[in-house]
């Protein structure tokens, strides 16, 4: 068409930088962050992160360099969200609960250059650094995010290994540039992030965000969380996972307030809230387990609804109803680390406000339909590539395509190209597509369960066992069977105080679920955990192939 060019007027990059740019113009003196007595506002957020930013330069960071950072939800690694792409180098956020020998592999792995570590987690990266030296690795400088408290965690200067460890966090920022001049990137599908998956059968993969890709997924996180302006956001949600599913940036994309908080609790929520006038949060089930089983003295009563989102395992109908009791509005969303967190929502239509409570948890358990930036999510067969009929019953896997999907995996083009073959990323998750285009997962495709020929969702037997008062978390996987081939072997633990018997929880099922999706083993134990709080599946599966054939056991 006449008339159509491309010029510096008309394409601009998209990066997420530019949300911190119009709020230190927009909203400069409303509050930014608040951490306990820290308080910041958005015009001096901006001044620290182009100090951070000038900072780096001077400390070697050059455009496409990684500079990793082990913290949990402090300013410090809000700010490290903005200053490090405003140098042009590459965020490799750490999950605080790796050891040091993960954390060596990833240093590796990353090449980070630098690595801005946390005063409570300095033994950690220490010893990661005492392992990385051994192999004669190259080591990344170290600097410390220091507070108050953290005089003691500076001693010992003489140790080899913090011979670099000559910059703390407050002097490097004080050493910057005020005037610093934003290295923008060339393109915007360069890359801001580097996130490691969970895990939990290999070594992590480095998934790679684009700055286009953070910046649309913002918006969408937006849109999700049904955010007015100015929100008031909580952060129990890790910075570290997926970049807290963009909202790091996406806060700043809307002037909005970063209630910090080290560590999650329940007092340490409901006391937030309260508080601060908090507006949303986000989290995994894991943390609406917590608030809804606080203790009577913990909860306190909200004066307006809180809006919160959450995502990886499908939480149970159970705990969305109880949630709502308690005055939060929960909205389920769904996605994985190669999609920047939530790639789908269960959006809520108005004829669903007839249906009864638990009708309405069941379909709020959803994971719905993709967000607005998302080109399309759709549930295939894996071989054929044909999307399933929406029928709720015919499984195939989740498949997505748009431009909230990663980059690809740092150093592994295989992986890569299986992730992509066929034109879209495969999730590796099972789901059924409803009549009205809403998907529900069913399970990942190494956990389903084949019984006698049949399958089984262990999400939907979860489900059930999680009805029984008495429990607060289980998990379902494949016992081997002679006869049936397998049958469900169920891990269950209690609520503190409350007893159940494995044949009260087998009962429960049988009364609920058809006879072959009942569990014929029940075991109550602590359930083994993911760095990211999410169930570790392959251990119980070794744990119920030890025992033997479920037949053959009954016959002794």
């Amino acid at each position: 068409m006449e008339g159509t060019m491309k010029s510096s007027a008309n394409y601009v990059p998209l990066s997420p930088i530019s949300f911190l740019e119009r709020s230190a113009l927009v909203y400069r003196n409303r509050l930014s962050i608040v951490h306990g007595d820290v308080k910041f506002t958005w015009k001096e957020t901006r001044d620290r992160c182009l100090r951070l930013a000038s900072a780096l330069t001077h400390l070697g960071i050059s455009r496409g360099d990684v500079v990793a950072a082990l913290a949990p939800n402090i300013p410090a690694m809000y700010e490290l969200h903005f200053g490090v792409p405003m140098a042009g180098a590459v965020l490799c956020a750490l999950n605080t609960r790796h050891d040091s020998a993960m954390v060596s592999v990833l240093l590796r792995h990353s090449e980070a250059k630098i690595i801005f570590v946390d005063y409570q987690l300095l033994d950690v990266a220490k010893g990661a650094l005492e392992i990385m030296s051994k192999d004669s690795a190259k080591l990344p400088r170290l600097i410390l995010i220091s507070d108050r408290e953290s005089q003691l965690s500076r001693q010992n200067k003489s140790n080899r290994i913090l011979a670099s460890e000559d910059a703390e966090y407050e002097s490097i920022l004080a050493s910057g540039e005020p005037n610093f001049e934003i290295v923008w990137p060339n393109d915007e599908w360069d890359a801001i992030a580097l996130n490691y998956t969970s895990g939990t059968t290999s070594r992590p993969k480095g998934v790679i965000y684009s700055h286009r890709g953070a910046y649309l997924n913002s918006l969408a996180s937006i849109l999700l969380l049904e955010m007015a302006s100015m929100p008031v956001y909580l952060w129990t949600l890790p910075m570290f996972h997926c970049n807290g599913w963009c909202l790091t940036w996406a806060m700043a994309a809307h002037g909005g307030t970063n209630i910090c908080l080290r560590n999650v609790t329940a007092e340490g929520i409901f006391d937030s809230i309260v508080e601060h006038q908090v507006t949303h949060l986000a989290g995994a089930p894991t943390v609406l387990n917590m608030i809804i089983n606080a203790s009577p003295s913990v909860k306190r009563p909200l004066s307006r609804t809180v809006n919160m989102i959450t995502a990886a395992a499908p939480p149970p109908p159970q705990i969305l109803f109880k949630m709502k009791e308690l005055g939060f509005s929960v909205t389920h969303g769904y996605g994985l680390t190669e999609t920047y967190g939530p790639a789908t929502v269960c959006a809520w239509k108005p004829e669903w406000n007839s249906l009864s409570p638990n009708e309405q948890a069941k379909i709020q358990a959803r994971q719905g339909v993709s967000h607005l930036v998302l080109e399309e999510v759709d549930v295939k067969d894996s071989e054929s590539m044909k999307s399933v009929p929406p029928d709720a019953k015919t499984m195939g896997e989740v498949m997505i395509r748009g431009n909230t999907v990663m980059n690809g995996y740092l150093k592994d083009v295989k992986a890569t190209e299986d992730a992509f073959k066929g034109g879209w990323f495969r999730s590796g998750d099972l789901a059924v597509k409803h009549p009205d285009g809403y998907i529900e997962l069913k399970d990942r495709l190494k956990d389903i369960i084949i019984s006698g020929g049949e399958n089984i969702s262990t999400i939907e037997v979860e489900s059930v066992i999680f009805s029984h008062p008495a429990v607060l978390e289980a998990a379902v996987v494949g016992r081997p069977d002679d006869h049936w081939g397998e049958t469900p072997c169920a891990f269950v633990k209690l609520k503190d105080g409350c007893n159940a018997r494995a044949d009260e929880i087998i009962k429960h099922c049988r009364d609920r679920l058809p006879r072959y999706m009942t569990p014929k083993t029940v075991i109550f134990d602590d359930l083994p955990k993911t760095s990211t709080g999410k169930t570790q599946k392959f251990v119980l599966r070794q744990r119920a192939k030890a025992m033997g054939s479920v037949s053959k056991a009954s016959k002794l």
